[in-house]
């Protein structure tokens, strides 16, 4: 991690902590490790013989918690990938079946400082985006090699950008004078090609780095496999709690267990079931948690912040 890293808060800890129950011998899943914070206190609630199996893309996110989790010896174990490989990572780790799977989906506090890949739109640095360095393409090659259409459409789909046909052609006619490889000048570029608002928190440039770090690390494919091989994978009366961020993010969370909990296929106009799928999820979240009052004062990087959660329903075979 670069310098000056900041000390990481886990967003809606007590709630995710009371949406997942550990339990003493209990086997659990972070599958977006991050800085450790949900981790630490699941090992801590699972005392003395939960395990814990840490993934996470972010090689530096993982040897960062594990210095922090090193109190918790083998109880921890940890996995270097996508979360879309959730279920070899299990394997690997001897998990046939969890009592609880967590997904926080929100960039950590170190990741904002990194200046090696620039996910910090004020910190700035390298125009890279990505958890995993070793695999993938920067997204500063992203935009030096798509066309004014392509890029659009990745602001467009991935970010909800109202501007991102000005955005692209901006990128397309700056990238002929000189590459634009850096944090500092996409950001400054993007500041230039929107009109100016009412002045705010959030960065002009928030939604078109969120679109490409979704796009370079293709998020939403790997959150859609990752949550089926959950839900797969959980014990009766296991549960799954997730934290997003986004729309798009919480869509996802929301289609999956709706898909889980309602569990017949059949058109609704068959008067009984025919295709004999079961429920597999109930509900333990009926609404998204939020960040109350005293969080948001404290952290304001948790504003976004949605926690849903299920439980895995025993379904007879």
């Amino acid at each position: 991690m670069g310098a000056g890293a900041s000390v990481h808060r886990p967003v809606l800890l007590a709630e995710t902590i009371e949406a997942l129950a550990p339990r003493d011998g209990g086997r659990y899943i972070d599958a977006n490790l991050g800085g450790g914070g949900h981790a630490e206190a699941i090992l801590e609630r699972s005392a003395p013989g939960g395990r814990l199996l840490g993934i996470d893309a972010d090689a530096g996110a993982i040897a960062g918690a594990r210095d922090r989790l090193a109190r918790f010896g083998d109880r921890l174990q940890t996995f270097h990938g996508s979360s879309a490989r959730l279920a070899e990572a299990a394997d690997r780790a001897g998990f046939p079946s969890v009592d609880g799977v967590l997904f926080d989906l929100g960039i950590s506090s170190d990741q904002l400082v990194d200046r090696e890949r620039g996910f910090g739109i004020r910190a700035g640095g390298r125009l890279d985006l990505r958890f995993d360095v070793t695999r993938g393409e920067p997204a500063s090659s992203v935009i030096a090699a798509l066309g004014a259409r392509e890029l659009a459409g990745i602001f467009r789909q991935f970010g909800d950008e109202p501007h991102a046909m000005r955005i692209a052609r901006a990128i397309v006619a700056q990238r002929v004078a000189a590459p634009i490889d850096t944090a500092e000048l996409l950001a400054a570029l993007v500041e230039r090609s929107v009109p100016a608002g009412r002045p705010t928190r959030i960065h002009p440039a928030t939604r078109v780095f969120q679109a490409l770090r979704i796009y370079v690390n293709d998020e939403l494919q790997a959150l859609e496999v990752a949550l089926v091989a959950a839900i797969d994978r959980l014990a009766a009366g296991g549960r799954v709690a997730v934290l997003t961020y986004h729309s798009l993010e919480d869509r996802i969370v929301k289609r999956a267990f709706a898909t889980a909990v309602r569990g017949c296929i059949c058109p609704p106009k068959l008067p009984t079931c025919a295709c004999g799928i079961a429920p597999t999820l109930r509900l333990v979240t009926k609404r998204a948690i939020l960040p109350g009052e005293a969080e948001l004062h404290d952290n304001p990087r948790s504003r976004s912040a949605k926690l849903r959660a299920a439980e895995r329903l025993a379904v007879a075979a």
